[in-house]
């Protein structure tokens, strides 16, 4: 087995700095700003006695920091208290270097020796495979999801869970805010559309945190999957409310993706990452905007986008005419390095902001022009659009190419989304 040499922490931590690890070790939280404790927070809090004695297999990624940007593995390690087994990185790796689509190989842990296995995409049998190659008692998942159903951690979180479910292991989730609150919005993901960015049925802005997402798939998906539920446990949050967003706390932000850098990013993304499924459009790859500018090539789009997109009056946002060129294409080669015009997207009311509406409306401008085009996938020639594998069934492309406007398009799904959110309530802790 090939193996590289990583790095899990930015600096060394020693047994002393983790007994005083908390929530409280930056400093105090600024007037207005929640100061809120991560799963992480409280299980060093509690000197890890839900992982005491076990050896222990640990999903994450840069994400995976206390509130003073220390990684769980290098608090574990240096505990003396956990026996770290493994190590288990996602898309874009355990150090997160990787593009959309990429993950790092397999490779050593240069500050503590343990084993990182390259799990992205791993099928449930290749989980199974490395739980038994590394001898794992029990699976800790922590890592920041941004709350699209299209982010593709949950799934790695869902696959890693059935697995432990068929062969025994004890899985626990460090929880983590959902940094765009957990208000749930957007179509439901249809059974024939499932694939790697949405493997079940849930609705595109599925407003649940890790913890609450780990209860659900385990009494929704597992049983029925699996014939069992997983032996779960989710370490909570404390002092996270349902309608805070990033900005309202306190807690540190690390980039989950490489195109994923701020809050505001993570705000946009359920709506603007639709335009993955647009061939002639970039999402803004390769710039410092991604997902918040939004264009195509300068002959093919102009400003008259964005002075529709105005004209509508969409809650919460404003559009910025724009024009960029990105330095990373993503499925599109014919946008990189290309100067592209549209709009930014300007977020001024996010109490109020809806992006799975705002970016139907985009599509629905969009459209207007000749040359709008979905992506189509020719590896795929039974599903070969890409948009329908993002929203979870045909019907937005094909409500928009039959001229259907945004309140028609939007209140195509409002029966599903209502029965997802009481679904989902008895799973919700927060």
């Amino acid at each position: 087995m090939e193996r590289r040499r990583f790095l899990a922490g930015a600096g060394a931590v020693t047994a002393g700095a983790v007994a005083a690890a908390g929530p409280g070790s930056p400093g105090a939280a600024a007037p207005g700003i929640r100061r809120v404790e991560t799963g992480l927070d409280a299980l060093v809090r509690s000197d890890f006695a839900a992982l005491a004695g076990e050896r222990v297999g640990v999903i994450s990624n840069p994400t995976g920091v206390d509130s003073a940007y220390r990684h769980l593995v290098d608090l574990m390690h240096a505990s003396g208290r956990v026996r770290i087994a493994a190590a288990f990185g996602p898309e874009h790796g355990f150090r997160g270097s990787a593009q959309a689509g990429g993950s790092e190989g397999t490779g050593i842990d240069a500050r503590t020796g343990i084993t990182v296995y390259d799990a992205y995409g791993a099928s449930q049998a290749r989980w199974e495979s490395m739980y038994a190659e590394a001898d794992v008692d029990t699976v800790v998942f922590d890592i920041q999801d941004v709350g699209a159903r299209f982010y593709t951690y949950i799934w790695t979180m869902y696959t890693s869970m059935a697995a432990a479910a068929r062969v025994g292991r004890r899985y626990v989730v460090l929880d983590r805010p959902n940094p765009i609150g957990g208000r749930a919005r957007g179509p439901m993901m249809t059974t024939p559309y499932t694939s790697g960015v949405g493997l079940k049925e849930i609705v595109q802005q599925h407003g649940m945190t890790v913890g609450e997402l780990a209860r659900y798939f385990n009494a929704e998906f597992l049983p029925a999957e699996v014939g069992r539920r997983v032996d779960l446990e989710v370490v909570r949050c404390r002092h996270w409310k349902r309608d805070a967003l990033a900005a309202d706390t306190d807690l540190p932000w690390v980039m989950p993706s490489p195109n994923m850098p701020t809050p505001d990013t993570a705000l946009v993304y359920p709506g603007t990452g639709l335009f993955e499924g647009v061939a002639s459009i970039t999402e803004g790859r390769g710039t410092c905007r991604p997902f918040e500018l939004i264009g195509g090539l300068a002959e093919d789009f102009d400003y008259h986008w964005g002075d529709r997109l105005n004209a509508r009056g969409l809650p919460g946002v404003e559009f910025r005419e724009a024009y960029f060129t990105p330095t990373s294409a993503g499925q599109k080669p014919a946008l990189l390095n290309k100067l592209c015009a549209g709009v930014e997207v300007k977020v001024v009311d996010r109490a109020v902001y809806d992006p799975i509406r705002t970016a139907v409306a985009m599509l629905v401008e969009a459209h207007r022009y000749p040359a709008f085009a979905w992506r189509q996938d020719s590896w795929d020639t039974a599903r070969p659009f890409w948009i329908d594998k993002l929203t979870g069934s045909p019907r937005l492309r094909t409500m928009i190419d039959a001229g259907a406007d945004v309140d028609e398009v939007v209140g195509a799904w409002a029966d599903e989304l209502a029965a997802f959110e009481r679904r989902r309530r008895p799973h919700l802790l927060y």
